[in-house]
């Protein structure tokens, strides 16, 4: 049953998403993606990355189950001609074996010469510890910002290994083309996520949360507001008589919020604020 209970949790964690998240495929020939981005990047002597300074490598390997760090691209649906391009600049003499430190920059690349239209680094957004990053994805959801403008997101999930306390969070952020830019309009936004403290074998206290976006008809300074549904879920397991593991969820709770532009970003509240990497 405790098993039963975990794969609840995190179903409601990872549900439902919006669709289109990368494959190795979209990402092609990886050095020469990653070369045109850094023609000074030098191979490394194993050649699983590229070198930028004596301590800043880029992983030429994609993303699998065992790690997250690795390139993440994936063809933009509402711009077919251009890929989208998550690189991680690694660095090796703060990371240790527990602590992954580095730096994630974004490429909006022209598909058929692999030209760099637009990029923007983000800094630490592949930095690490006890609460670990599991997956980076691109969301190529349908954010239809203004009439001429459609954002994608960028999903980072981050979880623990505890049994006894366990935790699981995805945050989504938001990027849109500005002109020639490429700007952060919505950042660490909470989307999905699981936790709670238990004895490890069944009884426990466990809450988790899916939230939902919808473009809105009402816009502030040029940009559409965005509605954010969350849906929270409790459930306290505990033995019956028997000693069998006994689900006792509570009422769902579903709050509804709405995220107004104000010139630069989407603030977020403080409720759906994710942790930062």
């Amino acid at each position: 049953m405790r098993i039963l209970l975990r794969t609840l949790f995190l179903g409601l964690a990872v549900a439902d998403l919006s669709p289109g998240w990368a494959t190795a495929s979209d990402c092609g020939d990886v050095v020469a993606l990653v070369l045109q981005a850094y023609p000074k990047a030098q191979r490394s002597i194993d050649g699983a990355s590229l070198t930028l300074e004596p301590h800043i490598s880029i992983p030429l390997t994609l993303p699998d189950g065992e790690t997250p760090f690795g390139l993440v691209c994936k063809i933009w649906p509402a711009h077919d001609e251009l890929l989208l391009v998550a690189v991680p600049l690694m660095d090796s003499v703060e990371a240790s074996e527990d602590r992954h430190v580095g730096d994630i920059e974004l490429l909006v690349v022209d598909r058929k010469s692999l030209e760099v239209r637009q990029r923007l680094l983000q800094p630490g957004l592949m930095t690490d510890d006890a609460i670990a990053i599991r997956k980076v994805e691109f969301d190529t959801g349908r954010y239809g910002l203004a009439p001429d403008v459609t954002a994608f997101g960028l999903r980072i999930e981050l979880a623990t290994h505890s049994q006894a306390t366990p935790f699981n969070e995805t945050g989504l952020r938001l990027y849109a083309l500005a002109g020639d830019a490429l700007r952060l309009v919505l950042g660490g936004l909470a989307v999905a996520g699981n936790g709670g403290e238990g004895d490890a074998s069944c009884a426990g206290s466990f809450h988790s949360s899916q939230v939902s976006l919808a473009m809105g008809a009402a816009s502030h300074h040029g940009y559409r507001d965005i509605i954010v549904v969350e849906r929270a879920d409790t459930d306290e397991p505990s033995p019956d008589k028997n000693g069998e593991c006994q689900s006792h969820p509570g009422k769902s709770v579903k709050r509804t919020y709405r995220l107004r532009y104000d010139g630069s970003r989407y603030p977020v509240p403080a409720a759906l604020k994710a942790m930062e990497p």
